[in-house]
């Protein structure tokens, strides 16, 4: 239906045209400052054409954007005929930005501004949207193919509930879980293969957010093979590696428990804070000019270990063995519970966490948001996996890394961060 512009109140009016025109300009300075024949003025035409139907009625949003499809037309016949080839990206950037002046002219406010910054961001991320697209290879191009399917795909179609008499296995808890943490490890991975070789301390972290005791007994190996000249790198890389470990099980745990997540809070932050002072520490030795002048510093005159490329953390394989993983954690944890009440939680937990502390944490994650857990439990269940995590990579640096200096500070960043864990445990629990 149509309206009469006298029927328009005047400050929703004005509200809905400065938004239009705010996300109009906002895409448009970018076209212009990379001199493109649709620049400013007319994106934020676009933008106010598309609001003018919006508010007016669905007819004339419809002929906003027949009028805006016969400026594109005329803004390619122009750049071919200079000789500029078509201007695809703008013609589609000004499609967009039109259709967000008709949401914004009908009212929306936070549909019309994501268009708008999404649309932004597309277009100035050109060169490095380009640059990463090439990197990839067909391998991980039939990983993130295979990652939409099992989303979008596999989970619409999947049981919601438990499906067995038991109430243990929720395929679709289950399958949200495993989408998740394999997201997180294929999107690392990414990163580690684009910036890995950057530094030994970015190396270390992206590598943590994939897979921690991989970065860990890596780093090991690099250490025995240089002779323990590499040693100081490596324990930089185990403290970011670690520290990365304990930020993805805290993203886990609070996407999926966010009442948990507030419970694990004081000892997950304890943990990271010892991470951290353990990281500060060791760059202000480093800078001593005690330290400078023996030459302890692996990296002045050398070039820092990198992690060699992994293999991919998502195929159908890895996806169905974290499934099997996580299925064997959540029922078996269940039935702790049930039968041996918390302590007996705990314990799977730390084995658990030994195993794939992301599954278990996530495991946990589910069992208190279907309120089988509460969330207090769930959340130092979750600590118990991480510090069952971060001990079980130190028998890995003692025998790949085979030196006992690196041992030895291995081992009191392991016991300091699982002390931290365990005190902020009692503070939680004396907090209640």
């Amino acid at each position: 239906m149509t309206r009469e512009l006298t029927d328009l109140p005047y400050a929703p009016t004005l509200a809905r045209l400065s938004l239009a025109l705010a996300i109009g300009l906002f895409v448009g300075i970018e076209r212009e400052r990379r001199r493109k024949e649709a620049g400013l003025r007319t994106f934020a035409f676009a933008a106010l054409l598309g609001a003018a139907g919006g508010l007016l009625g669905e007819p004339y949003s419809l002929l906003a954007l027949g009028l805006l499809g016969v400026l594109i037309v005329l803004l390619n016949i122009e750049t071919i005929r200079t000789g500029e080839g078509a201007e695809i990206t703008t013609s589609a950037a000004l499609l967009v930005i039109g259709f967000a002046g008709i949401l914004a002219g009908q009212g929306h406010t936070f549909t019309p501004t994501l268009l708008g910054v999404a649309t932004a961001a597309l277009l100035a991320w050109k060169e490095p949207l380009a640059g990463f697209s090439h990197t990839l290879s067909e391998s991980e191009l039939r990983s993130a193919v295979l990652l939409a399917i099992l989303a979008f795909v596999v989970y619409p179609v999947l049981p919601t509930g438990t499906i067995d008499r038991w109430n243990l296995i929720d395929p679709r808890a289950a399958w949200v879980s495993v989408l998740l943490i394999a997201a997180l490890g294929f999107v690392n991975y990414i990163l580690l293969n684009l910036y890995g070789a950057k530094g030994i301390e970015f190396t270390g972290f992206l590598g943590g957010l994939v897979n921690s005791t991989v970065t860990v007994t890596e780093l090991a190996t690099r250490v025995r093979e240089g002779d323990g000249q590499l040693a100081d790198a490596a324990y930089r890389g185990i403290v970011l590696a670690t520290a990365a470990m304990l930020v993805r099980n805290g993203i886990i745990l609070g996407l999926l428990a966010p009442e948990a997540l507030a419970s694990a809070s004081v000892p997950l932050a304890l943990m990271l804070g010892g991470a951290v002072v353990a990281a500060l520490w060791d760059r202000r030795r480093r800078a001593s000019p005690h330290v400078q002048a023996e030459g302890a510093g692996p990296l002045s005159g050398g070039t820092p270990p990198s992690i060699p490329v992994m293999t991919s953390p998502f195929s159908l394989s890895s996806a169905l063995r974290f499934g099997l993983i996580f299925l064997a954690l959540q029922t078996a944890a269940t039935l702790a519970e049930r039968f041996l009440g918390e302590g007996g939680l705990y314990a799977l937990s730390a084995v658990g966490g030994m195993v794939s502390s992301a599954s278990t944490v996530a495991s946990a994650a589910n069992l208190a948001t279907a309120g089988s857990l509460s969330a207090q439990v769930a959340g130092h269940s979750a600590i118990i996996a991480s510090v069952a995590s971060t001990l079980v990579d130190l028998p890995l640096v003692a025998r790949f890394g085979r030196d006992r200096r690196l041992t030895r500070r291995v081992a009191l960043l392991f016991g300091s961060i699982a002390l931290l864990g365990a005190v902020g445990i009692v503070v939680e629990l004396f907090a209640l």
